[in-house]
């Protein structure tokens, strides 16, 4: 098992203190941010698809990418067939670079963990991968994005073991607006980062 502890734009990201601080660091890391994380074997975005894609039919939409990144998720919802996307991040480094994909219908300067400009069940299904992680987002983060997911509609989650084993799993497990349907065994969501604690991904069903 890893002990969390890394280098270069991944250690200085877990290490940040505010939003603030995150959103420079990840605009500063964005023109490499693709390349680094396929060196390190990034799992998330692919086991999040996969879910979504077991969990939603084709054709739902529209669906919030929530902590989208660089926009890698965009471009494979288009691929499966889930339209309209829309996506959100701290980051306008990151912002700049889903733009430039053209896979979004619709982008977002927004963090997560306080309230959101959306109307209740506004997405008829949410997908967030690599965002609750460690000096990141937390269970705050839940009930808005709880509120803004259709009713029926499925909210795909990856979370570190440690942050869902810190109080994660009962914020979850204790919403009464959703229902865990799925959830994997802990994986390493980067194989070629020897530091990397294990995450796990869950699969909520709003009620």
């Amino acid at each position: 098992m890893g002990d969390g502890r890394h280098e270069g734009h991944l250690g200085a990201v877990y290490d940040a203190g505010t939003p603030d601080q995150i959103a420079a660091l990840y605009d500063s890391w964005s023109a490499s941010y693709d390349d680094e994380m396929a060196r390190a074997g990034y799992r998330h975005p692919t086991v999040g698809l996969a879910l979504l894609a077991r969990h939603a039919a084709r054709g739902t939409g529209p669906v919030l990418d929530a902590g989208c990144g660089t926009g890698v998720l965009g471009d494979w919802l288009g691929i499966l067939g889930f339209a309209p996307v829309e996506g959100l991040d701290l980051s306008e480094g990151m912002l700049a670079k889903a733009r430039a994909r053209g896979s979004y219908a619709a982008l977002h300067r927004l963090a997560l963990g306080g309230p959101l400009p959306f109307a209740d069940h506004a997405f008829a299904a949410v997908i967030c991968t690599g965002v609750f992680t460690t000096g990141h987002v937390g269970p705050e983060g839940l009930p808005e994005l709880i509120r803004i997911t259709r009713r029926g509609g499925p909210l795909v989650l990856t979370v570190k073991t440690t942050v869902w084993t810190g109080g994660f799993e009962a914020a979850l497990k204790g919403h009464p607006g959703v229902e865990v349907v799925e959830e994997t065994l802990p994986y390493v969501s980067m194989p070629g980062e020897a530091g990397t604690v294990p995450s796990l991904a869950v699969v909520a069903r709003r009620r």
